[in-house]
């Protein structure tokens, strides 16, 4: 007995609803794209063809006009030794430190590790307060080098020089996060394979291991150099009292001059910048280009180097003073020196208060408006990021076709952008988003919270992601097939494998929104000023001792928070996860 086939008008029925569900699907997709390319990717054309358009006709004024003056070029010469320094030190100490905890043998590597990151989770106008006040005439730096015999001076952090300093100690632990598991997933037997065939250990570090490190140390260089292009807040401090410019401030000093062509300049030098970022990448991608990356060995932590009882000691005496001088102490200066009455005045008991505390938190009223706007946007915008990015992260694991891949290109570039090129992309895009229609977005606190979404979807999106490819596919089918569907399943067996990760990329999202400057500082407003505009304010009108208190209670608050997210990733995993 042999089932009928399908009569002819139930075919077509079916092959219609098929049709109509296929048609459907991609037109989601295509919906979901446009408004994508809306948020992330138009802005981005309108800046660059901004910078081509004058009164609404095509020219190339405003490029010949920049690219003569003698201003520009020395800025560009100024932002290339500031980056490729910069870059250059934080990449020696990050490959140093990743090999050293990869593969000698020390005691407290964990606790390291969180020193490691200090500088990087403090915000770096932050650090820059901080050392400006560890090499201060009160500070410590000063006071040891008075005792020494001679004329010795502090040095000056208000030069190239201390810039490429601060930015190399900022983003070294963005290569020491790419390389260290590189180094340790590079198989331990090609280094014994090495040393039978006769090669020494320093040759077979540069023949065998280095080479092998080199995605990583290339994707930690890029993302290193990408940074310290961005960065705005230690160029801004130390740079500005110097007349030292870089693009980034550069196209700052545009914008905030509000000249007649201000903003075209500044779109001019924004696709200068976007220039150097691209060259950035292509040498990173020429780098990896003949590079092999084998994701398939596992994490070796087991050292590999061990040194005589007494060499260890010496070499971990030396990498904790070197933390401890590197991360610690300028912000415990930068406390201490938030107590004293007046800037320059001697550290002694008699100058201490806590008048600059009651200026900031009492008197005025500033601090407190920051803070709250801060709060309110970093809450709301984890909020936003951690629906949204959670959900496309669940697309793009469950449907890895071009439309995920594209939609989180899109979602990359503005967070690739140095901020001040995505500032001025936000002003063209909403300031009229239509051509003669204003919605009165900018100048309002919307347009950051806004542009604060805008930039840092992509850390939830990869977080969530990262978290979802934890899970074994097995996990969701052994549900359905238990019973489990929906709700159920989400509650009862996924979220609670997933929240690590989608927590750690939320927290992360809120983090940099509460302390972003960059952005902030061309697109705030009055009323909606952000706690890094108040201390930069305070800065750039000499009162450090005001910019030091309220940066105190900020890195305080930070590091509680911080102590607290890991006391309940603890609590988490023992009760939830069952782990010891």
């Amino acid at each position: 007995m042999t089932a009928k086939p399908p009569k002819a008008e139930e075919r077509k029925k079916r092959d219609t609803s098929f049709s109509l569900f296929f048609q459907s699907k991609n037109l989601y997709k295509i919906i979901g794209l446009l408004v994508i390319f809306v948020f992330f990717l138009l802005p981005v054309l309108r800046l660059v063809w901004l910078s081509f358009v004058d009164d609404g006709s095509l020219t190339m004024q405003y490029y010949t006009e920049v690219l003569r003056e003698p201003a520009t070029w020395k800025t560009v010469k100024n932002t290339l030794i500031v980056v490729l320094g910069s870059t250059i030190l934080a990449l020696v100490l990050g490959i140093l430190f990743s090999w050293i905890v990869a593969y000698v043998q020390l005691s407290g590597k964990r606790a390291m590790q969180l020193f490691i990151f200090l500088p990087f989770v403090i915000p770096s106008y932050i650090t820059t307060l901080a050392w400006t006040q560890f090499f201060s005439a009160s500070g410590p730096v000063t006071a040891m080098l008075s005792w020494l015999p001679g004329d010795l001076q502090a040095p000056n952090l208000y030069s190239i020089g201390g810039i490429i300093l601060l930015l190399g100690i900022s983003h070294y632990p963005l290569v020491y996060l790419f390389t260290v598991n590189v180094f340790r997933k590079i198989p331990r037997e090609l280094e014994e394979a090495a040393a039978t065939s006769g090669l020494s250990k320093q040759r077979a570090f540069w023949k065998v291991v280095l080479p092998l490190a080199l995605p990583g140390i290339a994707s930690g260089g890029l993302i290193a150099f990408l940074s310290n292009l961005d960065n705005f807040g230690i160029p801004a401090f130390l740079g500005t009292p110097a007349n030292i410019r870089v693009l980034s401030t550069y196209i700052y000093e545009q914008v905030v001059g509000f000249g007649p062509s201000a903003f075209s300049r500044a779109a001019v030098l924004s696709v200068i910048l976007g220039v150097i970022a691209l060259i950035g990448t292509v040498v990173q991608w020429f780098l990896l280009r003949r590079s092999r990356v084998n994701e398939t060995n596992r994490s070796d932590s087991t050292p590999r180097i061990y040194l005589s009882a007494s060499k260890q000691k010496l070499l971990e005496v030396s990498l904790w003073v070197f933390l401890l001088v590197t991360s610690l102490m300028p912000l415990i200066t930068m406390g201490a020196l938030s107590l004293i009455s007046a800037y320059g005045v001697p550290f002694k008991l008699e100058n201490l208060s806590l008048r600059n505390y009651e200026y900031v938190f009492l008197t005025d009223s500033k601090p407190l408006t920051a803070l709250s706007n801060s709060l309110q946007l970093g809450f709301f915008t984890m909020l936003v990021c951690l629906v949204i990015g959670t959900a496309v992260a669940y697309l793009r694991f469950k449907y890895p076709d071009w439309s995920t891949r594209t939609a989180e290109l899109f979602m990359t570039i503005p967070y690739a952008l140095p901020g001040t090129v995505f500032a001025l992309c936000m002003i063209f895009m909403w300031l009229e988003p239509i051509p003669g229609w204003n919605p009165g977005i900018y100048g309002t606190v919307w347009i950051l919270f806004i542009a604060y979404v805008t930039r840092f979807l992509v850390l939830q999106v990869r977080g969530s992601y990262t978290a979802f490819l934890q899970i074994d596919p097995t996990m969701e089918e052994a549900a359905r097939t238990s019973g489990a569907a929906g709700w159920v399943k989400w509650r009862r067996i996924l979220l609670p494998l997933l929240f690590p990760g989608i927590v750690s990329g939320a927290l992360l999202v809120f983090l940099m929104a509460l302390t972003e400057l960059t952005v902030s500082s061309l697109l705030w407003s009055s009323g909606s000023e952000t706690v890094g505009v108040v201390i930069f304010g305070y800065e750039q009108a000499g009162y450090s001792t005001y910019s030091t208190a309220f940066s105190t209670v900020l890195v305080l608050g930070i590091l509680f928070g911080g102590g607290l997210f890991m006391l309940l990733g603890r609590i988490w995993d023992r009760k939830v996860l069952k782990t010891k």
